[in-house]
């Protein structure tokens, strides 16, 4: 695997920034998943939280035990050794979207500024497999890579006081879901059933930076069954990876 050079920075009082090349890449986003496996390996207690997104990795460490100083030795130690595994899976989530007019009430605005039929952007924007490439924002919400230059739009000026949640949206060069009510400033394209973020379950989110996402378009009766089966907790995303 290649090694790539990093920064290390103080992130608070009990963090470590770890900032890759800016750049939205498949390989520095695989090579920061393995590094925080091998952390992970490590089993070390004094090491309470790794999350990462786009091109940097946070760690949240015990200060009793570590100084930044030493966890930064530590952590430069563990990225040099030579990655025994190598990250070959990933997981494959299929979303289903309803495109509906009351859903989807930016496609008339994306369709005119593009010149396309609002048939074209569905194919389209279901014809990709977008890479996650981190989670935030808001709890579930994810950073989606892959979008077609063809449905790139700039965000709207003037963001929606309130987006509903499970919204299906473009802005700039991306997709995304918003997991829950929330002001927001993307072309809404679309709506999912499916709760991306879930307190209630032990994962309340079973996709990770890394995984893939596949829309897929279906009807509002669809959607509506989709909704009732979701509501009682009885609905699994469905993992295509092996199909």
């Amino acid at each position: 695997m290649c090694n790539y050079l990093l920064t290390y920075k103080r992130f608070g009082d009990s963090a470590v920034l770890i900032e890759w090349p800016k750049s939205i890449s498949i390989k520095i986003l695989n090579n920061i998943r393995q590094f925080a496996i091998e952390i992970e390996k490590c089993n070390d207690e004094a090491i309470l939280d790794v999350s990462y997104v786009y091109s940097s990795l946070v760690i949240i460490y015990d200060v009793k035990k570590y100084s930044f100083q030493k966890i930064v030795l530590f952590l430069k130690s563990v990225y040099k050794s030579t990655f025994i595994s190598i990250i070959t899976t990933k997981n494959v989530w299929q979303i289903p979207v309803c495109y509906d007019v009351d859903f989807g009430i930016d496609l008339g605005v994306l369709a005119s500024e593009k010149k396309l039929l609002t048939e074209d952007i569905i194919s389209l924007h279901t014809s990709s497999c977008y890479t996650v490439y981190g989670i935030g924002f808001l709890p579930g919400f994810l950073y989606l890579g892959g979008l077609k230059e063809k449905l790139h739009l700039p965000r709207r000026s003037t963001p929606r006081l309130e987006v509903p949640k499970g919204s299906v949206a473009i802005g700039g060069n991306q997709t995304g879901i918003y997991p829950q009510n929330s002001p927001g400033g993307w072309h809404i394209i679309g709506r999912t059933p499916v709760s991306m973020f879930d307190v209630k379950k032990d994962i309340p989110c079973n996709i990770l930076p890394g995984d893939e996402i596949k829309f897929e378009a279906i009807s509002r009766e669809e959607y509506d069954s989709l909704l009732k089966t979701q509501e009682i907790g009885a609905y699994e995303l469905k993992n295509i990876s092996n199909d």
